[in-house]
């Protein structure tokens, strides 16, 4: 069931984004005068399809892992006499770079859109209060310490953990001053420090744990909130809202305590000392054997914790007007540009592992995850994903939008395009880089799993 949901969420994801980049293309050249022959969303044979009154055929393709607007083009083919005018190749070079950046600009309008809509109608966010400041690490030689609220990075206003967690992700790899305004106490201030090239060692790095930060949370106890059916707790008689005070009759403190004393007893008999009613009573469990990506195994019994509800001084509600929003909305977009464009340059210069590239199984994995936490996540992955794939298809690669843009640019300098064995070798040269980095971020997804 949950392969079925992960697919879904990736067909959504993908749907949604593919259209919107597409019909970027599709808009502008319409307005250009060029002849739309097909939109189509996904690849190879058309699972169904329909016409407009222009002739434009829309189909919805059997491998959805991108899509294409087929324009009229003298170079692909035959084209009647009175239909040369709406040739995509007869347009000038700057109407063809307007069609080409269209997509892209699409997917950037997109995610100002999705942040303006998700700061008009408001949200919730955990204030980035630091819990633990690992010892020896970079935070703390920076100054932060357990307890501090971060509200800035670098002079950039943050409000959670994810702003955090991008403004120093920006910072991987290099040296200089790194500052943190923060406030303890009802106090306001600054602790700065320097980087000595601190980097992410991690195949799916955390940012905040490489750096030495982790977030403050409330105390979680252990008390059981979701019986897996089928499971080894179920089989065992535990039963939802039973409190376990002690393994092997050693106590436990709280749910992460519990979480390790199961997680080290893959397939061992242990005694679970529970209340259940104001009932104290002791429960026999053999956790189950779940082998980890590392190859360690560890033990698991199919339960879950009760949730746990934030205090509300810990909460932070933003909201925004209609036109506040806008300003708000560019400047999200933007670090989110930035943080793909920094990405790519780390990954290229070797300070980010080129382990961290992601494919369609990763995807479909945080589309998943962003679609069961609710409407503001999944809007947040949209619009980040929708960033990214407007910056790598403006990357001057042949067969992106940004190599096409390229062409055009040179054929407006020289008043004459480039050769076609030119044009040729490059779209070869493009297809081998793009195929290459696929098959990489499809391998990264299968050693993740």
């Amino acid at each position: 069931m949950q392969i079925v949901e992960t697919v879904l969420a990736l067909l959504l994801t993908l749907g949604i984004l593919v259209t919107l980049h597409e019909y970027g293309h599709f808009w502008v050249a319409r307005r250009c005068g060029v002849k739309v022959l097909r939109f189509s969303v996904g690849f190879g044979k058309p699972l169904f399809s329909w016409y407009d009154r222009h002739g434009t055929e829309f189909a919805v393709a059997a491998i959805p892992l991108g899509g294409y607007v087929k324009m009229l083009d003298e170079r692909e083919g035959p084209v009647p006499e009175e239909l040369k005018n709406q040739s995509f190749n007869a347009k000038s070079p700057s109407k063809r770079i307007a069609i080409a950046s269209a997509g892209p600009i699409a997917n950037f309008l997109f995610a100002i859109f999705a942040y303006w809509l998700l700061s008009v109608v408001g949200f919730t966010t955990v204030a980035p209060i630091v819990g633990d400041v690992e010892q020896g690490s970079v935070a703390q030689r920076v100054g932060l310490e357990s307890g501090m609220e971060i509200h800035s990075v670098d002079g950039h206003q943050v409000a959670s953990w994810r702003d955090i967690n991008m403004r120093i992700l920006e910072r991987t790899g290099e040296y200089g001053s790194i500052a943190f305004g923060v406030s303890a106490s009802g106090n306001r201030g600054q602790v700065s420090g320097t980087l000595d090239g601190w980097g992410l060692s991690d195949d799916t790095p955390n940012p905040l744990a490489e750096f030495g930060l982790s977030p403050w949370r409330p105390d979680v106890p252990p008390v059981l909130g979701e019986i897996v059916a089928d499971g080894r707790a179920q089989a065992a008689g535990l039963k939802v809202g039973d409190r376990v005070e002690a393994v092997n009759g050693e106590p436990v403190s709280n749910w992460f305590t519990l979480v390790e004393a199961i997680q080290q007893a893959p397939e061992e008999t242990i005694t679970l000392g529970i209340v259940r009613d104001g009932q104290a009573m002791n429960i026999e469990v053999r956790p189950a054997a779940r082998e980890g990506e590392n190859g360690t195994v560890t033990g698991f019994i199919g339960a879950g914790v009760k949730e746990v509800t934030w205090p509300d001084e810990f909460l932070r509600d933003t909201r925004y007007g209609p036109f506040a929003a806008v300003p708000q909305a560019i400047s999200e977009t933007w670090a989110d540009t930035r943080l793909t464009l920094v990405a790519i340059k780390k990954m290229v210069t070797g300070l980010l592992s080129p382990t961290n590239l992601s494919g369609p199984i990763t995807i479909a994995r945080i589309a998943e995850a962003s679609v069961s936490s609710g409407f503001e996540d999944f809007i947040r992955f949209l619009a980040y994903l929708s960033v990214s794939l407007g910056v790598l298809n403006l990357l001057p690669v042949p067969v992106l939008d940004g190599g096409h843009i390229v062409y055009y640019t040179i054929e407006a300098i020289r008043r004459k395009p480039l050769s076609e064995q030119a044009q040729a070798f490059g779209l070869r040269i493009g297809m081998a880089m793009i195929l290459t980095l696929m098959v990489f971020a499809l391998y990264n997804d299968l050693m993740r799993l």
